[in-house]
């Protein structure tokens, strides 16, 4: 391993160290915080009506932001913005088909302060939030301090996903483990171990009829000059606050492992093809600065 190479790993390793030691002293993901930030910003945006979130600002209290902070967002947080409100308006729209296909079961893996059970318009579905014990608790009392209900119909499940057995945790739950499921992973892979992420891909593979969207994020030799610089910028980003990206996917090899779990239906798409999808701007269109979402199901 090179001097170079080394140093890299034990910096994300000392990142590693200090976020599970946050947690563990019951500390929230502070990305969590700030993607929250993000929708609620969102709401105030000329492209507000892309992902619609009632609940954004409500859930934060005094972190949500003000409409006047759209005026200091440079070309990185407007990008990353809409990256975030275009993922999930995919997801609710994939959640949508499959909804109206016969799925009863929604899991939403690293749920951080996302609302969705909070909007949920579907009342005969059963919600399932999966997420760290430390930033699950803080939820939740974020929910109670906005004099909001917990929404009825949703069970939230506390998993260490480096440490426990999804499987197991949500079966004690109360997920029906022969049935199909929606699970929704957004912002999460890139924090994983490869390990982590296809211990539980192979979990959800394993149920005939279920899918499973998540956003992930080509490594630096699959980009261009740009692509490789936008990188560089949120990596370092979320690596200063301690939770540092350690996962990276190239595209075919991705499709394939997915192939071999057991998925035989996969919808990739980069962040050219979201942006062009809902006719962002042009020159946006035009560019894919390595981040996708992806959308794989097992038939029945």
């Amino acid at each position: 391993m090179s001097d170079v190479a080394g140093q890299s790993r034990r910096l994300v390793n000392k990142a590693r160290r200090s976020l599970y030691s946050r947690m563990e002293d019951a500390s929230p993901s502070r990305t969590a915080l700030r993607v929250a930030r993000l929708r609620a910003l969102h709401q105030f945006s000329p492209q507000a009506e892309l992902f619609r979130d009632p609940y954004a600002s409500a859930i934060l209290g005094d972190a949500a932001p003000g409409a006047q902070e759209l005026q200091r967002e440079d070309e990185h947080d407007r990008r990353m913005r809409l990256f975030v409100a275009s993922r999930a308006r995919l997801a609710e729209d994939w959640l949508a088909a499959a909804v109206r296909s016969g799925i009863h079961q929604v899991v939403v893996l690293g749920a951080g302060l996302d609302t969705f059970s909070l909007r949920n318009p579907y009342p005969d579905i059963a919600v399932f939030e999966v997420d760290h014990p430390a930033t699950q608790a803080w939820k939740r009392q974020r929910i109670a301090e906005a004099g909001l209900a917990e929404p009825a119909g949703v069970t939230f499940v506390p998993v260490n996903f480096e440490r426990q057995s999804l499987a197991g945790e949500l079966a004690a739950a109360g997920l029906k483990p022969t049935e199909p499921g929606f699970f929704i992973w957004l912002g999460v892979v890139p924090y994983l171990t490869r390990d982590a992420i296809f211990a539980t891909l192979a979990y959800i593979a394993h149920i005939p009829g279920s899918e499973v969207v998540f956003d992930y994020s080509e490594p630096a030799e699959n980009r261009d000059e740009a692509a490789r610089a936008t990188l560089a910028f949120y990596a370092a980003r979320v690596a200063a606050i301690g939770e540092p990206w350690i996962s990276f996917f190239d595209p075919i090899e991705l499709a394939k492992s997915l192939t071999e779990l057991g998925f035989d239906e996969i919808e990739d798409l980069e962040s050219g093809e979201i942006a062009a999808r809902f006719a962002r701007s042009p020159a946006t269109a035009r560019s894919n600065s390595g981040g996708h979402i992806l959308r794989a199901r097992r038939s029945a």
